[in-house]
């Protein structure tokens, strides 16, 4: 069967072929948009292929070509025309694509002017001096090509993407320090990591300074750097023990906005600022916002329009200044009005919390005051249930004695709320860890997956929607199971999904450690389309898990959340109203 994201890497795979065969450039644009179509789309792309193939085609994104592809990779398990470009090329060059720096065309060049088609012919022309006659091939170039092949050779290149919450923190470390240093007026972080993906391949650093020679002190004399890859007037290059580049434009306050909107991108983004500012007659690169009125004399300096703030040039554009995180291919419209999305400020309430009685660090006392220190009228103590034994999940006797404890601690440390609650596993056929009985005893249940996670995408569904619909549940907990760079978990069909949950009031989670950010972005948007509630919680296990509610808002930011869908920024009278709200006409066995 064809999942999300065998799509979106075999069409991926294809544009690259097609790059480095030659093809024209708008067949292979139309792959990429293909590949990135595939890995945001909710519904299952398989489901569909074998099911109501003509609905392929109402994806925007994906034409006759690809639907037929995702068609053709479903039933028969091959993309022929895959096979047919991997037939063509030399058995090598695919892995060339790997190597840091080296994109389709490099990897182009190297084979149409240096005959390279592997690794080791790679290493063999460098050594050699063979490229150094190579168009675009200078001697840095072919320095990083050098370091490229040492790296794959000795197995110490690491991963080539870094997620959020990895990459994050070591901006934020940087930016102190520039911050820090002699003539900073303004320093921020750009790029993927600023719109918010989940990973990121480097990072872009922006510094204002009246002092460029103190910004490059501290930027190049900074700790756990393992290499200068740069250090000019205006550019200087890191790459980090970690391993990931950081690269730091240095700029005058005058042209900040405008250095930062550009590095931000998204590329797609950029071309249409670019487009829109064509039509007015305007230029509009890293630099600022220019006038460029027709007839202007070859030379002249352009008259300059906005560059000090990204607000200014959005405006001059006669544009809403839209959020970074929704800077991306999807938004359709930068022209309307842009929504007013959740931010840290509005988080009341956290739902899914764990103490020493499973795997926590923090005992019940030191969560509830954590939660009163960040201002939240209701904290959620929900331990593992049973079938979680690795995480000491509680039995029924330990769960009603836990409780107990729950109830004298939210007397004892008053002004706030402390609800007893449970992460409830479901398990593979759908069914709950505990019975209804010991369920309604709860104030609040998170139902997680944990186990079975490469289920098929039938089986998923089905699973989740058991739990879902269970009238005992309010929040389905980081529904898909999947570890960013680890695991994919399960592929649940999300229309199905959102349906259920829309119907039956259950929030589904944003799981807010960088590790899992699930729902991830794409499944958000969906959800809000079928009108879901959106739960964002930090899986609370030490105080430090507290700090990654960043990464859940910035994740439910690219989904276009905005506060009244979510129920950790509703008033307390609101949010307890909907907990009873969900329990209200159940009736257990024990009622009959």
């Amino acid at each position: 069967m064809a999942t999300n994201q065998e799509c979106a890497l075999a069409f991926a795979a294809i544009a690259d072929l097609l790059e480095i065969t030659g093809a024209n450039a708008f067949k292979v644009n139309a792959y990429r948009k293909a590949a990135r179509v595939c890995e945001d789309e909710s519904s299952d792309l398989g489901k569909l292929a074998r099911e109501t193939p003509k609905q392929l085609r109402e994806i925007e994104g994906i034409g006759e070509s690809t639907a037929a592809k995702i068609v053709e990779l479903e039933t028969t398990g091959r993309v022929a025309e895959l096979e047919s470009l991997r037939a063509q090329i030399p058995a090598g060059l695919p892995l060339l694509l790997t190597l840091a720096g080296l994109g389709p065309k490099t990897v182009k060049l190297l084979w149409d002017e240096a005959k390279v088609t592997s690794l080791a012919e790679l290493k063999s022309a460098i050594d050699s001096g063979a490229l150094a006659s190579i168009p675009r091939m200078g001697g840095k170039t072919i320095a990083n090509l050098r370091e490229a092949v040492v790296a794959r050779e000795s197995a110490a290149a690491g991963p080539t993407r870094y997620r959020l919450g990895e990459a994050i923190p070591l901006a934020q470390s940087i930016l102190k320090r520039l911050a820090d240093a002699n003539g900073s007026i303004r320093v921020a972080f750009a790029g993927s990591a600023r719109r918010g993906r989940e990973t990121v391949g480097d990072l872009d650093l922006i510094v204002a300074t009246t002092d460029p020679t103190a910004a490059r002190a501290a930027f190049l004399n900074g700790p756990n750097i393992a290499k200068v890859l740069a250090q000019g007037d205006t550019k200087c290059a890191v790459q980090l023990a970690s391993g990931i580049q950081v690269d730091l434009r240095i700029v005058t306050e005058a042209v900040f906005g405008a250095t930062l909107l550009y590095f931000t991108g998204s590329k797609d983004h950029n071309i249409f600022l670019r487009e829109r500012a064509i039509e007015r007659e305007m230029r509009l690169n890293e630099y600022g916002l220019f006038r460029n009125p027709r007839g202007w004399p070859e030379g002249k300096e352009l008259p300059l329009v906005a560059a000090t703030t990204e607000e200014s040039i959005y405006a001059a554009l006669d544009l809403p200044c839209w959020p970074p995180e929704l800077r991306e291919t999807y938004t359709s419209d930068f022209t309307q009005a842009v929504p007013r999305l959740i931010s840290l400020a509005d988080i009341r309430a956290e739902l899914h919390a764990h103490t020493t009685a499973s795997d926590g660090v923090m005992s019940i006392r030191e969560l509830a005051e954590l939660a009163k220190s960040r201002g939240f009228h209701t904290i959620a103590v929900t331990d593992h249930s049973k079938a979680s034994a690795q995480a000491n999940g509680l039995s029924v006797e330990r769960l009603l004695r836990h409780i107990e404890a729950i109830r004298e601690a939210e007397v004892q440390v008053g002004g706030i709320r402390i609800l007893a609650g449970s992460e409830v596993d479901i398990l593979a056929d759908g069914r709950l860890d505990y019975d209804d009985a010991t369920l309604a005893a709860l104030d609040i249940v998170v139902a997680s997956p944990h186990t079975a996670l490469k289920q098929s995408p039938e089986a998923a569904t089905t699973r989740l929607l058991a739990a879902i619909r269970h009238p005992l549940v309010h929040i389905l907990g980081h529904p898909t199971g999947r570890i960013i760079l680890g695991r994919e978990g399960l592929a649940p069909d999300m229309q199905a999904i959102c349906t259920a949950a829309a119907q039956c009031q259950t929030a589904l989670e944003i799981n807010c450690h960088w590790s899992r950010l699930d729902l991830r972005d794409s499944h958000v948007r969906a959800a809000l389309s079928f009108g879901c509630l959106i739960a964002i919680d930090c899986d609370i296990h030490s105080a430090e898990d507290a700090d990654n509610l960043q990464y859940g808002i910035t994740t439910a930011r690219r989904g276009g959340l905005i506060p009244d869908h979510c129920v950790n920024a509703w008033t307390a009278d609101a949010l307890h109203a909907w907990l009873g709200r969900k329990r209200s006409g159940v009736r257990l066995p024990r009622d009959t």
